[in-house]
């Protein structure tokens, strides 16, 4: 029942996947080829997304060991250097 509750939210995000990697730079996307993408947060608790989204894409795709703890350490690093996060933004505008 699970699955088939969320089996046309999967299929969305596989679609916007699909965009993303066809709008990616040819430099960037051979890296993403390359070394594949990782899946942090909620979404990637997911019994097998990453199967999921590797057969889907042809892109390997890793989990990362603690996916929501992940999400909260990244969030505290980019808070600890905001000032540096805000400088690199804004020059890019």
């Amino acid at each position: 029942e699970v699955c088939e509750a969320i089996t046309d939210t999967l299929s969305e995000i596989i679609q916007v996947i699909k965009l993303v990697l066809r709008d990616t730079p040819p430099e960037l996307s051979a890296d993403v080829m390359d070394k594949g993408m990782v899946l942090a947060g909620g979404g990637a608790l997911l019994r097998n997304i990453d199967k999921l989204i590797s057969q889907s894409t042809g892109v390997p795709c890793f989990l990362v060991d603690e996916p929501l703890l992940c999400v909260a350490k990244g969030t505290g690093q980019v808070l600890e250097s905001l000032d540096t996060y805000k400088k690199s933004l804004m020059s890019k505008k």
